[in-house]
């Protein structure tokens, strides 16, 4: 008899360690546009120029402006680092309306295969959300989710976890 209630809250607090409290319905990106009345958060110095020069080459996409958002642990929160990284793509993808883009979201390899690809799409989301914020036409974006399939470094520490927690921007045409 001991054995077996060992076992049932062995089994009960396994379950409860393998849930998670961040709600995956809603978006936490933060329209800072300005377009309300106020003023544009930010300093013009933090953000970093885009040569939006029709006869340089755009087949990649700006140059000099990184791809990849880096997220927290269980998060899709846009870090505010990352907001010079998403006003340059946005400059970039306004200038050129032709292009398009694939934001590609992904996570570490803890939690359940579902699980992950739900929280890679609502971090691709959230950068979508956060560019279309600043003006990008939505028909320019495609978000997609590869969960953890495609880490970007192999291992299983903090270091290699925290370079997978990620939304990768890819110029598609």
């Amino acid at each position: 008899m001991l054995k077996r209630t060992i076992y049932s809250l062995a089994i009960v607090a396994l379950i409860a360690g393998c849930s998670s409290g961040t709600k995956l319905n809603d978006a936490p990106v933060t329209d800072r546009s300005g377009s309300a009345g106020g003023q544009q958060q930010g300093s013009a110095s933090a953000v970093a120029p885009v040569s939006i020069d029709p006869n340089a080459s755009t087949a990649q996409g700006p140059v000099g402006i990184e791809r990849i958002v880096y997220f927290d642990f269980d998060s899709y929160t846009v870090k505010p680092e990352f907001q010079a990284l998403i006003d340059g793509h946005a400059r970039f993808l306004k200038a050129n309306q032709q292009r398009r883009i694939s934001i590609e979201g992904h996570t570490d390899e803890r939690g359940g295969r579902e699980y992950n690809l739900a929280l890679g799409q609502k971090r691709s989301e959230a950068v979508r959300r956060a560019l279309t914020l600043l003006g990008v036409n939505d028909a320019q974006i495609e978000a997609v989710s590869f969960g953890k399939e495609k880490p970007a470094a192999q291992g299983s520490g903090e270091e290699a976890w925290a370079q997978n927690r990620r939304a990768e921007i890819r110029y598609t045409r």
